[in-house]
């Protein structure tokens, strides 16, 4: 019952998440890509050269594109993820039709157009990078290519950046097919800059989706075991195994709790451990992935 109550508060935090990532992500393109005509990947990318190439607001192009790839989505998905992301595409679509009015253009001028582009395409790559994950994490998306990188994932276990930083080198580098009165020096600069822009972006999205999901091991040696393995089951809902050890000095038989967490849990979990017993014992290790109920899934 108590779960049904949460629920609600759970569906609205996601949202909100959804929304902010959205907007980092819109804010990376407009401020440091978008002013200096460079083109990063996705279906951004693709809406970004038919604006250069034909004024078309790239907002409308997004909007097309996204729909047709999230019907191809819903049934490999999930409605659950099409209704956050039908409600990602929908708002990114505005965020990229309204934002630009509402940035200064003496701002962007100032931030990034002075500095230059490699600084631009540095700050765009990791805070678009931010956004994605923000939306991804929260059970939405951005739409286009990530909608694609996550139908991948789902069934192999090929992280989510590298699917998208695969497709964004094909995508950046049919600019060149375009007829443009730049040199041919100045085109493969930009190609290039944009590669970069989308390799801080893949970066950064492991990083920023892996750090929700990294875990830790620990190993609990108190005499009230029992109190503090309830307390973890019960209050952080985690499985707890009780392990017979024998201390090899005192050669008594003792009992040692083994329990994985998320990293975001532990210290929780310590705080718990301490208000039992201030004088357990406990060792804390990274591990590299686990897989089972509360965790990730095993994939093909």
């Amino acid at each position: 019952m108590e779960k049904v109550k949460q629920k609600p508060l759970l569906v609205i935090r996601d949202y909100l998440f959804i929304s902010i990532g959205v907007l980092l992500y819109a804010l990376a393109w407009t401020v440091f890509i978008i002013p200096h005509h460079l083109v990063g990947g996705g279906v951004t990318g693709i809406s970004a050269i038919v604006q250069y190439v034909t004024g078309f607001n790239m907002s409308y192009t997004m909007f097309f594109i996204n729909a047709v790839l999230l019907l191809i989505a819903l049934r490999v998905l999930g409605v659950a993820f099409g209704a956050r992301t039908v409600y990602a595409i929908i708002f990114s679509s505005l965020a990229f039709r309204f934002l630009p009015g509402l940035i200064p253009e003496e701002f962007i001028r100032q931030f990034a157009l002075e500095n230059g582009k490699m600084l631009s395409v540095i700050f765009g790559g990791a805070l678009s990078g931010l956004g994605c994950s923000l939306a991804i994490t929260h059970g939405g998306s951005t739409g286009g290519t990530d909608i694609v990188a996550l139908m991948v994932n789902k069934f192999y276990n090929i992280s989510t950046g590298t699917v998208l930083i695969i497709l964004d080198i094909v995508i950046i580098a049919c600019t060149l097919l375009i007829p443009s009165d730049a040199g041919w020096g100045s085109r493969f600069a930009n190609v290039i800059y944009g590669y970069i822009a989308c390799g801080v972006f893949s970066y950064s999205l492991d990083i920023f989706m892996t750090g929700q999901k990294q875990s830790v091991q620990m190993l609990v040696f108190s005499e009230n075991y029992q109190k503090i393995a309830d307390r973890i089951a019960l209050e952080e809902n985690r499985g707890v195994s009780v392990l017979n050890v024998q201390g090899w000095h005192t050669k008594q038989d003792k009992k040692m709790l083994l329990v994985v967490v998320r990293k975001t849990e532990m210290n929780k979990v310590l705080s718990l451990i301490k208000s039992e017993d201030k004088q357990a014992f406990v060792s804390v290790g990274s591990v590299q992935g686990v897989y089972g109920e509360g965790f990730e899934m095993i994939k093909k």
